[in-house]
């Protein structure tokens, strides 16, 4: 079986080798395969054989509406415990699972997940998003109720108590915390929440999708030790929706190489496939002039560092 579409992932037909070198011991935090609700162009295992062919140290599964760990888990005796790469799952805290529910967190990562998202399709930011831009979100396959408002704040704008015991679990598990679709404001509040609460693993998803930060809150979120995250999709995906590649190199050079993760947010019906992305990805830096070395780091190591305890 293979994933190549001619129409979607042309470039990959022709032979990029310098490119491909970078791509060995890549991790990608933010794949969306299915199953979900969401149409999608792959499975878990179908994401999985791809990377891993591509010479990927692992990929890290994520559904917007459901814990992926028991689906990976179910999965191993089927072929992916068979494969030489990592595959790694989370949770993502919307209203299909309880919202701000620690005992869903517990759960999923004492199951072996490494990722909790913190709301994202429930996110303020991404409601009022959604409703005055076209973001490219697929409509659900099955029907569901409409998305409704979670906050991490109480009325006295500090962070609520349910919000902390989530990162106490996070804490206790070295796990990754990320923040989601929140908005700037809660975003810095969390990040410091979670210092206070001894979360070392802490990643900023999209900082200019949704989320809405400049590069000078990016690179102060960087100076406070979250690792800020970009998403090949938006910049190497298809051509009607990419954004100019100068926004992302502005934001690697205010937060730096050493923070900055590259991932794919792909899998959709309509997109490039990851791999795809990170090649394209890998050849698009190289060609704006940054050092190999940087670009393996944001492609992998500074992604298998958060995910790896």
């Amino acid at each position: 079986m293979t994933l190549l579409d001619p129409e979607l992932d042309g470039d990959r037909l022709d032979a990029d080798p310098e490119a491909d070198a970078l791509l060995v011991g890549a991790v990608d935090l933010h794949q969306h395969p299915g199953p979900s609700p969401f149409p999608r162009r792959m499975t878990i295992l179908d994401a999985a054989r791809d990377a891993a062919g591509a010479g990927f140290k692992a990929i890290v599964a994520k559904s917007h509406h459901h814990s992926m760990v028991t689906d990976i888990l179910a999965l191993g005796p089927a072929g992916l415990d068979d494969l030489p790469i990592a595959v790694r799952g989370g949770v993502a805290l919307n209203r299909s699972v309880g919202g701000l529910n620690p005992y869903a967190v517990e759960l999923a990562l004492r199951m072996g997940g490494r990722v909790v998202w913190f709301p994202t399709l429930s996110s303020a930011a991404h409601i009022q998003h959604h409703a005055a831009h076209d973001t490219g979100f697929p409509t659900p396959t099955v029907a569901l109720r409409a998305d409704t408002v979670i906050t991490i704040l109480g009325e006295d704008g500090e962070v609520l108590p349910e919000v902390r015991d989530i990162l106490s679990v996070i804490a206790a598990e070295r796990a990754v915390l990320t923040c989601g679709h929140l908005g700037v404001a809660e975003t810095s509040k969390l990040i410091g929440a979670a210092r206070q609460e001894g979360v070392d693993r802490i990643l900023v998803n999209h900082p200019c999708f949704v989320v809405g930060a400049s590069t000078e809150q990016a690179a102060e979120w960087a100076r406070q030790g979250a690792h800020i995250e970009h998403c090949l999709v938006m910049y190497f995906g298809r051509p009607e929706r990419r954004r100019d590649l100068g926004e992302l190199l502005a934001f690697i050079k205010a937060a730096g190489p050493a923070q900055t993760v590259l991932s794919s947010d792909s899998g959709q019906k309509t997109n490039p496939l990851p791999v795809t992305l990170f090649r394209r990805g890998a050849r698009g830096l190289l060609d704006a002039g940054l050092p190999e070395d940087d670009i393996r780091r944001m492609l992998g190591a500074n992604a298998g560092a958060l995910l790896f305890p």
